[in-house]
């Protein structure tokens, strides 16, 4: 179905659209790249390849590669240019509405047996095909930022998706030196809907004044051997994309407490505190800024980790009992897809789901509030 000689389509030539562009370009793929914005295409291929210059230069790339990639890589001014593309992967702005128009054009245009696949992060994938009078032939695959760099993809089959289609995907993918997982259609899939205690729980432990920011971030990389903190983690990925995905989660979960954004995050996003881009958000990016140190009170920390993790780990179990994915997919999702140290049912199995179970019965008799209810999974474990 698909193979090295497919042509691949992408659509929307911003940071995420390019780097999947490179990814197939790097796979041997003739690829075409899209964006309704004016020389947008261009302008992102002229990006890539002072950056493919830059790692030959330092040797991360043969001499010669940048250009050789560049020339798989074809910017077409409109969507008529992929009449012939065996898969075409939307990459646009997360609106619903948007990514419908663009699948229903894009359907009048492909062959009827090109595979579309959105790049959405937290929509629904079966609203997304439902655009389309070949439905069957809609997945998603939700590539990471960056995609150069990051090896995780989920795959997403859609209500409607062809039964045969996720296993060729996967196979692809693998050929484009991925870690392909499938994961259920369910808002967030997997990463973006277990990694939301990561934030907000970390945002209520501020809200509460147990910890300031700093603290929080020392605590959950000194006990949890995390790369980052939550804080420092959603100004790099940005306040304004987090709270977005964040919102989106909870209001497909039916305003389920467990996903609820808090005000912190609303506040980041209305003063445009975005984060590391508009070089402020939960600290001061300015050349010279001097942010609040943390307080290493390790009985402190302990406490915060302790908390955090374990709204983590009965996400996770929550996600296995509603069989999401496999263990072994959830596992590798998160530490494929957000650099966990290891997988949480790991973690679980780790600590103790016993031990688990009272952390979370413990901050639900101290709170009464529903987003600390302890999976069904949980009690059976």
């Amino acid at each position: 179905m698909l193979n090295q000689d497919s042509k691949i389509g992408v659509i929307g030539a911003g940071a995420m659209g390019a780097g999947i562009a490179q990814v197939a370009a790097s796979a041997g793929h003739t690829v075409y790249l899209f964006d309704s914005r004016h020389d947008a295409a261009a302008q992102a291929l002229e990006a890539m390849g002072k950056s493919l210059q830059k790692l030959e230069e330092k040797g991360k790339i043969g001499q010669g590669m940048g250009n050789i990639l560049i020339s798989r890589i074809q910017a077409v001014p409109s969507l008529d240019a992929m009449d012939d593309a065996d898969l075409v992967i939307e990459a646009i702005v997360e609106q619903l509405p948007a990514k419908q128009e663009v699948f229903s054009k894009l359907e009048t245009v492909v062959s009827p047996n090109c595979i579309i696949a959105t790049n959405t992060s937290s929509l629904s994938v079966t609203a997304i095909a439902s655009a389309c009078k070949k439905a069957e032939r809609v997945i998603g695959l939700h590539f990471f930022n960056p995609a150069t760099l990051m090896p995780l993809v989920e795959v997403i089959p859609a209500v409607q998706t062809e039964e045969q289609l996720p296993a060729a995907c996967v196979a692809l993918m693998k050929a484009w030196k991925k870690v392909p997982v499938i994961a259920k259609d369910t808002p967030g899939f997997i990463v973006n809907r277990l990694a939301r205690s990561f934030y907000g729980e970390s945002i209520k432990i501020y809200e509460e004044g147990m910890a300031d920011m700093p603290t929080i971030d020392w605590a959950l990389k000194t006990y949890g051997g995390f790369r980052m903190g939550p804080f420092e983690l959603m100004d790099l990925i940005g306040n304004d994309v987090n709270y977005t995905v964040t919102e989106t989660v909870w209001t497909q979960m039916y305003f389920d407490s467990r996903y609820r954004p808090s005000l912190t995050q609303k506040k980041m996003v209305e003063s445009k505190r975005f984060g590391r881009k508009s070089g402020r958000g939960y600290y001061n990016y300015a050349e010279g800024a001097v942010n609040t140190a943390p307080v290493e009170d390790h009985e402190l920390g302990k406490k915060i980790f302790d908390r955090v993790i374990a709204m983590l780990i009965n996400e996770a179990v929550d996600a296995l009992y509603l069989r999401i994915a496999t263990r072994e997919e959830l596992d590798l999702a998160m530490t494929k897809g957000v650099n966990y140290p290891k997988g949480l049912l790991a973690w679980c199995d780790e600590i103790g789901p016993k031990e688990v179970l009272r952390r979370m019965d413990e901050l639900f008799d101290r709170f009464r509030d529903d987003r600390y209810r302890a999976s069904v999974g949980l009690r059976e474990l």
